[in-house]
């Protein structure tokens, strides 16, 4: 028998607000989070705006985990402030976190090019390379994709298993999506699963440049990401972290935890069109749709909400709208579809954690944030993307989804908890 899973914990650091609160309060006003990203010189490159954390505070974290002390990886920074709050903010004993499960969505390693600079510049290697790690106490060249499981894993426990999940833009919500699975399917009775991300830095921001996806409207950042208007021209990149803490339904009832939301259903698909390009139809993103809807035992028209993958990018706004369409019908067009990364940037592989958790606050609070920047509708992004202003919202069900580089597409459908 399939057991109902249930969101009881939520930890988020963005740009738009590194508590609930604050996130939730600023992304339902509008309130963009993009900005000059200040965390290096990035006057040389043709994009220099992000959706930055201001905010995180590093001692915060250090406190818990003194290991890190010096710790020079975003993500992992990021990572460990969203596990920590999304842990607090269930009221669940820590003990408990030593049967549980951990996954995690990430994208790429992060490499430190001043640490390689310095091997370059010298004839002695050894060396160099020996001063790097005694100045950076041993953390040095790049940090490993699992650095951040390995750390919550020995502070926490994790019994259950503890799992990166690589998927580029689709990381986070497979990693929500696979930790549900296991809960519902009797694998394990709690979870902490979602994903940090942070490519603000010379390599990622650019590298994504070259890849002429990017918006450069530099002098205008907060107006920079503008998904299904017809003068956008790129996404905008961006960092944070999102995790949520799940639990067998019975279990968060036997000891009186609040809600958020429950999780009905997952699905994923590969269509590997291109590296970078959706396909035009929208063929992935309608599959993985599809299997969502009919893994969570709903229809079409049961769908009440789309929290948009959306990035603002030409090519994916349009294959996404066409999606929608082709699995919803008229359904369609008749429900508020929300891009939450006009406000917080495309934030890789945490973009889908931070819109899974941007979903269950949707229910709970029955509120829907708005799409900014959208002053004209590209004709063929012809549905009701709720353009500037939030409003209510009386649906039970949202369907949120996670389109990533090489054709990986996640939905996850979250239903109304009653």
């Amino acid at each position: 028998m399939r057991r109902r899973v249930a969101i009881t914990g939520l930890g988020i650091c963005s740009g738009v607000g590194s508590r609930i609160d604050a996130f939730w309060s600023n992304l339902v006003s509008g309130t963009s989070g993009i900005s000059p990203v200040t965390l290096f010189d990035a006057s040389h490159l043709p994009v220099r705006i992000g959706g930055q954390v201001h905010n995180l505070i590093p001692h915060e974290t250090v406190t818990r985990f003194p290991q890190l002390d010096g710790e020079r990886d975003r993500k992992v920074m990021l990572g460990l402030h969203a596990s920590i709050h999304a842990v607090l903010d269930s009221g669940l004993e820590p003990s408990v976190l030593g049967d549980a499960l951990l996954v995690n969505g990430v994208s790429l390693e992060t490499f430190f090019l001043e640490d390689v600079a310095a091997l370059a510049n010298t004839d002695n290697t050894t060396e160099a390379l020996a001063d790097i790690m005694r100045s950076t106490k041993g953390k040095c060249l790049q940090t490993p994709l699992n650095r951040l499981v390995e750390i919550l894993g020995k502070h926490w426990g994790f019994g259950a298993g503890h799992y990166t999940n690589c998927s580029a833009c689709a990381a986070g919500a497979q990693a929500i999506g696979e930790a549900f699975c296991r809960i519902r399917d009797g694998q394990a009775d709690v979870a902490l699963a979602g994903a940090s991300d942070s490519v603000l830095n010379p390599l990622a921001m650019g590298g994504f440049s070259l890849l002429k996806i990017l918006s450069t409207e530099n002098d205008t950042p907060t107006k920079a990401c503008r998904p299904f208007d017809a003068s956008r021209i790129g996404t905008v990149l961006g960092e944070g972290a999102a995790f949520l803490v799940l639990e067998s339904l019975d279990a968060a009832k036997a000891r009186g935890a609040r809600v958020y939301a429950e999780i009905m259903g997952y699905g994923s698909s590969l269509d590997a069109y291109r590296v970078t390009d959706p396909e035009p139809g929208g063929r992935g993103a309608i599959v993985s749709m599809r299997k969502a809807i009919s893994d969570a035992g709903l229809k079409p028209d049961q769908i009440d909400c789309v929290n948009a993958h959306g990035t603002g990018t030409p090519k994916n706004d349009v294959a996404e709208t066409r999606a929608i369409k082709k699995v919803l019908g008229h359904r369609g067009y008749e429900i508020p579809v929300t891009a939450n990364k006009s406000m917080t940037g495309h934030l890789i592989a945490a973009s889908g954690a931070v819109e899974a958790a941007a979903s269950a606050l949707t229910l709970f609070t029955r509120t829907v944030p708005p799409t900014i920047n959208l002053a004209t509708a590209d004709p063929e992004c012809d549905l009701d993307y709720v353009p500037e202003h939030s409003r209510p919202f009386n649906g039970k069900t949202v369907l949120s989804n996670s389109f990533g580089f090489g054709g990986q597409n996640a939905t996850l459908i979250f239903g109304l908890y009653e």
